[in-house]
């Protein structure tokens, strides 16, 4: 059996209902999805994140995939739409610093990063950087154990309900708790 033929078999049974045929697929073309997305959003932990909505919007088209491509060209279609649909999105947010009129006038069309990149900064990333690894080791097994699987191994939640043996869900939820229960312990240092 090819490629393309296993594919049209784990659809198929996906839309008879069988969850895990989508967990294969999603299995099979995860990385590639992931590289094809990397080229387009370069930030890895966006990347992960439009990684994940693209399947997830795959998903819930599934029932209507006709198969009048093959399922990885459908799959890519979806990716690159929901990378652009990032891009988009990410372009009409503010940018987190303002700049007036004033300071405007010293910048000399040079770009602003350079003032970024000073000493105080560095030890401050530095400072943030122990504290959130002590603010993970403090969290209870299963929240540590489901923030560590998403934000240091990359794995999808998909893939983490499996490795932790519970619901979606679940993992969603721990995930949350555990960047809340982070974010408690660096709002003092950052003010």
């Amino acid at each position: 059996m090819n490629q393309e033929a296993a594919d049209v078999e784990l659809v198929r049974r996906v839309q008879a209902g069988d969850t895990r045929a989508f967990d294969l697929l999603v299995l099979k073309y995860q990385h590639k999805i992931l590289h094809l997305i990397g080229r387009y959003v370069h930030d890895p932990v966006s990347a992960q994140d439009v990684a994940q909505e693209a399947f997830i919007k795959a998903y819930r088209g599934l029932r209507n995939f006709r198969g009048d491509s093959a399922f990885y060209t459908w799959l890519y279609r979806i990716a690159i739409n929901t990378a652009k649909n990032f891009l988009v999105t990410e372009s009409r947010r503010t940018p987190d610093y303002e700049v007036n009129a004033e300071d405007a006038e010293h910048l000399n069309g040079e770009s602003g990063l350079k003032e970024y990149a000073t000493p105080e900064r560095e030890l401050l990333s530095e400072e943030i950087k122990r504290q959130i690894f002590k603010a993970m080791e403090d969290l209870p097994e299963d929240l540590r154990s489901a923030i560590v699987l998403r934000e240091l191994e990359g794995m999808s939640y998909e893939e983490i309900a499996q490795v932790m043996e519970c619901p979606i869900g679940t993992v969603r939820s721990r995930i949350f708790r555990a960047r809340e229960a982070i974010d408690r312990q660096l709002r003092p240092l950052l003010g």
